[in-house]
Order: structure tokens, then C-alpha cells, then sequence
């Protein structure tokens, strides 16, 4: 049954709804190419094509718009979460979750990943959206890998946090770049190879 929540938008929310995606589609897109240390608001207001001004209405410093990216994306990884069949093995699941954010890098939007060296590290600690759906996500991931491990299709003797922050890194791989710009291989060979390197190695071994 339809609640006020999910009661359909006015055209003026639409159209602000429109500009937010639109403005957060040009952050992720920064935050991917440049970083947020040398990411400036002129940059994103010129990639949306509205005044700084205008983007000041929607997000009132770099720190919050970067925020806000990062937590749509944290949106979008628990949306594929969601959508995986839960008779789906363990070990299933995790790949699922490292391809989509390998395509996401490969698509050129996938914001690098914040560093205890960058501004955005505090930001994004001081932001009770973003870390609440980084703690589902990363419980969620905890949850599979513990499974994985009782399995043994992913290593017991391997600490739980490893992999997962293993798991993290591959979203801003720049094996993954690098392969790109070489040419020989397509965007889904580059996503195989990273999947098969991540979870069986270079040993030679199946």
C-alpha cells in the first residue's frame, strides 16, 4: 500500500531531484579522475553546467557533496546486495559484489578510495548517512566471508579483515586502468582476469 513517502514527486522536487543526481553524477566522476583533495566546486558546477551558486543550494561545501556521493554509492553496492539469489554460495556473492565494482571503476565511476592521507577520510566519518550503509555493507561482507571460510572455498587462515579490505581495494585497482589503456583486452576480459587474480591467484593452480 502506497504511503506519503512513496507519494509521487512534485514537478519542482523532480527537477531538484534531477540537479542533485545530476551534480553527484559529476562528483563521482571528479573523485574518480582527480581525487577529493584536487577536486574544486568550480569544476563540478562547470561539469553540471549551473553557477557555483546554485550548487551551494543543494550541498553547502565540498566535504558534504563528496559525502553525498560516496553514500549513493554505498547505496548502489547494497542495492546489489539485495538483488542476489540468497541460495547464491558465499563465495558467489563476494565475486558478485567485486565485479559490479570493477565495472563501476572501468565506467569511470567509481570515486578513489578515501585514504587516511585525503580531507575526505574526515568527512565522510562526520557523515551518519554514509557510515551507517558502510557498516551494512561491510557487516553483510563480514557475514559471506565467515561463511566462505567455514566452506573453505576462501582461506581460514586468512584474518577476516584481510579480505575484506582486499575486497575494497579492488574498486579503485589500477591494474584495471592500466589494462584499459593498454588496449588488448576489453572491459568485461578485464573484469574476469581481475575476479580470477583476486580469488585464485597466480599460482596456477583451479
Amino acid at each position: 500500500m502506497p504511503t506519503t513517502a512513496t507519494k509521487k514527486l512534485s514537478f519542482k522536487q523532480q527537477q531538484l531531484q534531477f540537479r542533485e543526481n545530476a551534480i553527484l553524477d559529476a562528483v563521482n566522476r571528479l573523485l574518480a579522475k582527480k581525487g577529493f583533495d584536487l577536486m574544486t566546486m568550480d569544476e563540478v558546477a562547470a561539469d553540471v553546467g549551473i553557477a557555483k551558486a546554485s550548487l551551494y543550494k543543494h550541498f553547502q561545501s565540498k566535504e558534504v557533496v563528496a559525502a553525498a556521493s560516496m553514500t549513493r554509492l554505498m547505496d548502489e553496492a547494497l542495492t546489489v546486495v539485495g538483488a542476489l539469489a540468497p541460495q547464491l554460495p558465499p563465495l558467489d556473492k563476494i565475486k558478485a559484489i567485486v565485479r559490479w565494482a570493477i565495472q563501476t571503476h572501468l565506467a569511470g565511476a567509481m570515486p578513489l578510495l578515501p585514504s587516511t592521507r585525503s580531507n575526505i577520510q574526515q568527512a565522510l566519518l562526520s557523515y551518519p548517512p554514509y557510515m551507517e550503509r558502510l557498516g551494512t555493507l561491510t557487516e553483510k561482507l563480514g557475514e559471506w566471508i565467515g561463511q566462505a571460510q567455514e566452506a573453505g572455498t576462501l582461506s581460514p587462515s586468512l584474518p577476516g579483515e584481510v579480505i575484506l579490505y582486499t575486497i575494497f581495494a579492488r574498486s579503485c585497482d589500477p591494474v584495471a586502468d592500466f589494462l584499459k589503456m593498454g588496449g588488448a583486452f576489453t572491459d568485461a576480459d578485464i573484469v574476469d582476469l581481475l575476479i580470477h587474480i583476486t580469488f585464485e591467484g597466480m599460482t596456477g593452480r583451479s
